[in-house]
Parts: structure tokens; C-alpha cells; sequence
């Protein structure tokens, strides 16, 4: 666990430091980045925080976990680039491994990344990850005074790491009517992905909001007359003179 006085320091870092080596490979198509062996662990980290490195550990099937530094600006750039389900190449002083961004751990008031783990791909067999759905295009269905509701954010596939998508595209432009709704099955999926979410499953669809209607109120008339009735014996009773004694 990181201490405050650690939070403090990486929320007081300036991320200004760009590593040209895994900029060219992002631009090039094959996301790289470069590490070096970690022998700082617990509370020593905070100078190495300080210093713009990030400590990450790399595992996998058949790789025991592995303790590196990555400079934090770059990597904040590559995860960007490659989210969660996009191979990148981890390469720690000439070794090289395809890896995916498995967790992040992010300073809660900040939001900058404190820790990262990476698993290590096994070759020559798919794996199973979450990709994000992006939305594009607008509902006709809009025009109808209807309400896009996006039900679905990702979905589970199955895909030799060479294929996996970083995003899959839900167009919106095929909400035309009221009814209309976007199912899984209706998602455009690249050659060799296998998408494992149910087809049934809703990624989007349309709502109308409606206006609540007030129910009529509905007179009492028996209860008026009740109240009444015990209004003019109230009045009757306050102007009576009493008796002399």
C-alpha cells in the first residue's frame, strides 16, 4: 500500500518527460515500452516516484512475477494508446515480451498511476480480454424526441493476441425508430475475434421520456357534508348564552 506522503509527492510531479524510443514505436503501429529491473520496493519507492518512474510487475502462464521501473509520463501515453486490450511490447534492457495492461492502481485525488501490473502473454494461444465500445454516428430516433440509452460499455472476446481489436464500433445511426435497440450480434467483429458476450445482450437502445401525469382528485362529497355539518354545530354551540346559574 502507498502512504499519503507518497500520494503527495507523485500529485506534485511534473510529467513533463517524454521517452523518443517508445514514441516512435506507438507511431510506428507497435506499441513499445521500455523498462529496467526494480530492486526498490515498500516505502523506498516514494524518491523513485519522485523521479518519474513507475514500478510495475510483469506475470503470466509461464512467467513468475517480475519487479520493473517504466518512466510514468510514457507510460500514461501508451495507456492511452493501447487501454486495456491492445498488445504492447515490454521490453526490460533487450528482452522483450508481449504484454497487456492487466490492472492499474491510480492515487485516488489525483489520478495519476501509483503502480501498474502487467500479463505476459503466452504465445501461440488466444486469451480472453474486455474491449471498450465507442459509440459513433447520431440516432434518427433522436428527431422522434427519443432518448439514447447505452446500456453495454464492452465486451468479453476471444482472439490470438495479433487480433485483438483496442475498440470495437457501435454506429447509432441504426437507432431509426422508437423501437429500435442495438444488440451484440449487431457489432461489425474483426476476422479471428470471437466475441464470448451474448448476442441478446443490449448495447443500446431508445427511450421516450414521458411526462408524469397528476391523477385527478376525486371529492369526497359525503366527507364535505360531514365537515360542514360539524362547522355550523361549532358555531351554534360558541353563540349560545349559558344559563344564569
Amino acid at each position: 500500500m502507498v502512504s499519503p506522503a507518497v500520494f503527495f509527492i507523485c500529485a506534485k510531479f511534473n510529467f513533463a518527460h517524454f521517452d523518443i524510443v517508445t514514441f516512435v514505436g506507438i507511431m510506428a503501429g507497435v506499441i513499445t515500452l521500455t523498462a529496467e529491473k526494480r530492486n526498490v520496493f515498500g516505502k523506498k519507492l516514494a524518491k523513485e516516484r519522485t523521479a518519474g518512474k513507475l514500478p510495475v510487475v510483469v506475470y503470466g502462464p509461464k512467467d513468475s512475477s517480475e519487479s520493473y521501473f517504466v518512466e510514468t509520463a510514457v507510460f500514461k501515453k501508451v495507456y492511452r494508446q493501447a487501454g486495456e486490450s491492445s498488445v504492447i511490447t515490454f521490453d526490460a534492457a533487450g528482452t522483450k515480451k508481449d504484454v497487456l495492461i492487466h490492472e492499474v492502481t491510480f492515487q485516488p485525488s489525483t489520478g495519476e498511476p501509483v503502480h501498474v501490473d502487467f500479463y505476459a502473454i503466452e504465445k501461440g494461444k488466444k486469451i480472453n480480454v474486455n474491449v471498450p465500445l465507442r459509440f459513433e454516428g447520431e440516432a434518427p430516433a433522436i428527431k422522434l424526441e427519443g432518448i439514447v440509452v447505452k446500456v453495454l460499455h464492452e465486451v468479453e472476446i476471444e482472439a490470438m493476441p495479433a487480433n485483438l481489436p483496442h475498440e470495437l464500433v457501435v454506429d447509432l445511426t441504426k437507432l431509426e425508430t422508437l423501437e429500435s435497440q442495438i444488440t451484440v450480434s449487431d457489432l461489425p467483429v474483426p476476422m479471428g475475434v470471437e466475441v464470448l458476450t451474448s448476442g441478446e445482450e443490449v448495447i443500446a437502445s431508445i427511450t421516450v421520456d414521458k411526462e408524469e401525469e397528476e391523477a385527478p382528485v376525486v371529492m369526497d362529497i359525503s366527507q364535505i357534508e360531514v365537515e360542514k355539518k360539524g362547522k355550523k354545530e361549532e358555531e351554534g354551540t360558541e353563540g349560545a348564552t349559558e344559563p344564569a346559574e
